[in-house]
């Protein structure tokens, strides 16, 4: 169980602020006039307090009060150009920012969440007791900003007023973390007191990049304090690490909404978009996928696309699923975007009139930006987030350095996407869920669709999902198990988030049209895998639209499926036509292979994850119940048609 406000509040000991008299005391000692002014326009008692304890902490040189003004954003884009954190690019409004090489993507083994004692966790999780995390604030935060300007921002992570958005500040002395905040999450300045009063909590982000100097970043750290919804954030500047509105305060509210929004909010690792069907009805999807399996590619293909990366879902009184997008904007992969799969993206990256922020790509002696799998031609030499670069350039392992580094990013607003379905994205009431689909990276195992029969099942192929370790992570390797794609970010036991789970999917609040219809996606099969003499994958990215309109046409009753002990698939008949529109052929034999079951592949994964749960304290009994039916079934058909099972025989 999580228990708000246990434990020793870091930054109030620390800060040695513990009453309102003393926080205005030090704000008027140390805000010039301008900024008194601006501040003073936020009444929250705790968020001035916590304020002045970062101030206390710190010791900043200058302190500036960001409001969201054009005028205040302004300043911080020109400061980042100052400081040297950002450049300019030859595209108006475009700027390149390198993070250090050994500070490129999260740093998973120096994160951790801050706990009490005894307190249970996700065994995915890595935790720090309270008093060991209190001792590095005090060692490594205390003047950390001496010569900086300290930046405070407050925003909202949700269209403002929305059931399931949260109000958050961000304190940084990087001018980078607060420009990509401007564009990633909605400025709640003048409605942050009201929004803190709607809700009862608010988080609190506190970042400090220090000297930003190679030989620091091993005492980089990244602490979340669940008790008191605070991170901290040393030594780094990648944005993944440092703009923890992000994936900081996600890992927050899953908290939350676990154990205090029960059958009422869920918080996931999703894409939302809509997809227009026949007669132009619009359907929305949210989807889960970890780093580097489709996801943003997924979001993009929708016709309304609303966000590639975060989902805060409710259940509405008319028992529909409603879902927003925490964030404004998006912070990218850049890696294989180009203009046959990404093109209102390219559209953006390479047109005129949008705010871009590069991070770690190479940028060429014309000030243009560069990437790996851009489809373009590559220059031979510039400079990347090693410094100069050349075609065929090594590092000092002698590995070939490539143009970009794999988790290259683009910052930009989502509503500069042509796609971008902004009225929607903006409304309070959330976009309407029809679909919830999971996915991974599994080149052997599952098909490229596939439906849930029941909610319970939906949930297991949630908690079912695997991948292969991406460039989003410093020092994870090899294919790994992702639980609804958001394992990284879950907090409390396992075991918790999964009762959830099953909890609000299986609700009496859901009308009957309102409940989602919860599916599977696999865009990773190979041909080596299914007894094929081709090499690599079973398809591509133009696939993706396919396998979406016929989730579109299954959700509204318009196609049915094959039943099979896994859940249920396509019918051949079915998917032709929807191929024919994105204008590929779509030969039987193809669907033979992508939707045959390896029946031993199958009862393999479900004993490997079967086991990994079974190591797990008090997981629903539904879990196993699912996977023993499973097995069960595929035992069956194996007895009847071997360990193949052709999509003919089932159909």
């Amino acid at each position: 169980m999580l228990e708000l406000k246990k434990g020793d509040d870091i930054l109030a000991v620390v800060g040695d602020i513990k009453s309102l008299a003393t926080a205005k005391a030090l704000i008027e000692k140390r805000l010039d006039a301008t900024n008194r002014g601006k501040l003073a326009q936020i009444k929250n008692e705790d968020a001035l307090i916590k304020i002045a304890n970062a101030i206390s902490i710190c010791n900043p040189e200058g302190i500036f009060i960001n409001t969201g003004s054009s005028e205040d954003v302004q300043w911080i884009r020109d400061y980042s150009l100052e400081k040297g954190e950002e450049r300019k690019l030859a595209k108006a409004g475009h700027t390149i920012h390198y993070d250090l090489p050994e500070d490129q993507a999260r740093l998973v083994n120096q994160t951790y969440y801050i706990i009490n004692e005894g307190e249970k966790m996700s065994s995915l999780a890595k935790s720090i007791l309270r008093s060991e995390a209190l001792d590095y604030v005090k060692k490594f935060m205390s003047g950390i900003m001496v010569d900086k300007i300290m930046m405070i921002g407050f925003y909202s992570r949700g269209p403002v007023g929305a059931e399931a958005a949260q109000p958050a500040i961000e304190i940084s002395s990087s001018a980078y973390v607060l420009h990509s905040a401007e564009l990633l999450y909605r400025n709640c300045f003048a409605k942050f007191d009201d929004e803190a009063t709607r809700t009862g909590l608010f988080y609190t982000n506190l970042h400090a990049e220090g000297l930003n100097r190679p030989e620091d970043v091993p005492n980089a750290r990244i602490f979340m304090d669940r008790s008191w919804m605070t991170t901290f954030s040393t030594f780094c500047t990648y944005a993944g690490n440092t703009l923890l509105l992000k994936k900081g305060n996600h890992r927050f509210t899953v908290d939350y909404v676990t154990y205090y929004k029960v059958e009422e909010q869920l918080s996931e690792h999703m894409f939302i978009t809509g997809l227009t069907g026949p007669g132009g009805r619009k359907t929305f999807f949210a989807g889960a996928a970890p780093s580097g399996c489709g996801k943003t590619t997924t979001a993009m293909v929708g016709t309304d696309f609303i966000g590639d990366d975060l989902a805060q879902m409710w259940i509405a009184k008319d028992g529909t699923l409603r879902a927003i997008n925490p964030e404004k904007g998006i912070f990218g992969i850049v890696e294989d975007v180009n203009l046959e799969g990404d093109p209102f993206l390219m559209d953006c990256l390479r047109g005129e009139g949008t705010e871009v922020i590069w991070s770690n790509v190479l940028v060429d002696d014309d000030d243009v930006p560069h990437w790996v799998g851009h489809g373009e031609v590559a220059p031979e030499r510039g400079s990347n987030f090693l410094g100069e670069w050349y075609e065929g350039k090594v590092d000092h392992q002698g590995n070939v350095v490539p143009m970009s580094h794999k988790n290259s990013r683009c910052t930009l607003l989502a509503s500069a996407i042509a796609n971008h379905a902004t009225q929607v994205s903006e409304d309070p009431q959330g976009a309407p869920v029809k679909i919830i689909t999971y996915s991974g990276r599994d080149a052997n195992t599952m098909p490229p669709v596939w439906v849930a029969r029941t909610p319970d099942e939906g949930v297991v192929i949630g908690a079912s999902i695997v991948s292969k370790a991406t460039a989003t992570e410093v020092g994870a390797t090899g294919v790994s198990r992702q639980p609804w794609a958001n394992a990284p970010f879950i907090p409390g036991a396992l075991a918790d988030y999964m009762a959830a789970q099953f909890k609000f999917f299986n609700s009496s609040k859901f009308s009957e049209a309102g409940r989602p219809v919860m599916a599977g996606l696999n865009y990773f099969l190979t041909h080596e895998n299914r007894n094929s003499t081709g090499k690599g994958l079973l398809g591509e990215k133009k696939d993706v639209k396919a396998w979406l309109s016929w989730l579109e046409l299954f959700a509204h009753g318009d196609v049915g499926g094959i039943h099979t002990p896994i859940g249920i698939l396509p019918k051949y008949g079915d998917l032709q036509p929807l191929f024919q529109a994105i204008k590929k052929e779509y030969p039987q034999s193809l669907y033979d292979m992508q939707f045959a079951l390896y029946v031993d592949k199958i009862i393999d994964r479900i004993d490997m994850q079967r086991a990994a749960y079974s190591k797990e304290a008090d997981i629903p009994q539904q879990l196993f119940e699912i996977y023993s039916r499973q097995k069960t079934e595929l035992t069956i058909l194996r007895e009847k048609f071997g360990p193949v099972v052709a999509i003919d025989s089932l159909s």
